[in-house]
């Protein structure tokens, strides 16, 4: 099988790096578990739903972290932020090449109320603090739960994400959006409105994601590489000018989209003749359509 999508969480970790080479640190056998889940008499997993360790990709040491999507939708918890945590701070110890975050999540786990908070924000500071060490974080999102919530702020705290058609980003999920605003500000059940609005091929086009390709572990492993390698190249620990060009960044969105209802609309307003034919692009296929109106633009 190769499809990203399909697999699960430790498939996929071990598959991104260079055979027979990831190690998993607090594996199911040590039985880390979150005492929350089981004070409320809730199913636990072995491992608390993230599976992190360290291996080597084209040789280089890399560490990386999966989230189980299968297991309470990747949602985090104190345990299982604590080991995400700890991973980062462990990749800063013995100065990695780099760190991978396969994020699937639909944000904090409800059932650990402020123990899940408060482990999101510390995963997002970790990080940060890892960026400000040397090195780069990456964020690859291709699973069947996107990646919502507090994980949605935290990946965008990474310096490059990589995301499939299939993965999903954002805030707030489709059925909270409609859950608080109604069906008329967001239709969940609309699976084409979701995936065109908070899918890979949308945030590419606005500039969240940073590569773009097909549900495919291959595909990811030789994008992750590219985006460690191309991270390294500059800047890694986030700066005041980062912090104001994003703010730029979010003011002309708001200024040039802000009353468009509709990605389709918004693809338009980009300068593409026919919108409504790019979902129907292959991952490639787009990739260069994209490539080919931006070199037009800056010409």
């Amino acid at each position: 099988m190769s499809s990203y999508l399909e697999l699960t969480a430790r498939e996929r970790i071990r598959r991104l790096f260079d055979e027979g080479t990831f190690r998993e640190f607090m594996p199911p056998a040590e039985r880390v578990i979150s005492p929350h889940l089981a004070q409320l008499d809730l199913a636990v997993s072995f491992d608390d739903g993230v599976i992190v360790g360290r291996g080597t990709m084209d040789g280089r040491p890399v560490f990386g972290a999966a989230q189980e999507g299968g297991f309470l939708g990747g949602a985090v918890g104190e345990v299982h932020g604590a080991k995400l945590v700890g991973l980062l701070q462990r990749a800063v110890d013995e100065q990695a090449y780099g760190v991978l975050l396969l994020v699937e999540s639909g944000g904090v786990r409800l059932h650990e109320a402020n123990a899940g908070l408060i482990a999101v924000s510390e995963v997002m500071r970790a990080i940060l603090d890892t960026r400000a060490a040397g090195i780069p974080v990456v964020a690859l999102i291709g699973g069947a739960n996107g990646c919502f919530g507090g994980m949605g702020i935290a990946a965008r705290c990474t310096n490059a994400i990589v995301m499939s058609e299939e993965g999903r980003l954002g805030m707030s999920g489709p059925e909270v959006i409609e859950t608080t605003h109604g069906v008329e500000e967001f239709d969940s059940r609309d699976r084409a409105l979701v995936w065109r609005t908070t899918g890979g091929k949308h945030r590419y086009l606005l500039g969240d994601c940073q590569a773009l390709v097909a549900d495919d572990i291959a595909a990811f492993r030789q994008a992750a590489m590219q985006a460690l390698s191309a991270s390294r190249q500059r800047t890694i620990g986030l700066t005041l000018p980062d912090l104001e060009a994003e703010q730029a960044t979010l003011e002309r969105r708001l200024h040039d989209h802000g009353g468009e209802s509709e990605p389709l609309q918004i693809w338009r307003r980009l300068g593409f003749a026919e919108p409504h034919t790019i979902p129907m692009l292959e991952a490639d296929e787009f990739v260069r359509l994209a490539a080919g109106h931006r070199a037009g633009e800056e010409q």
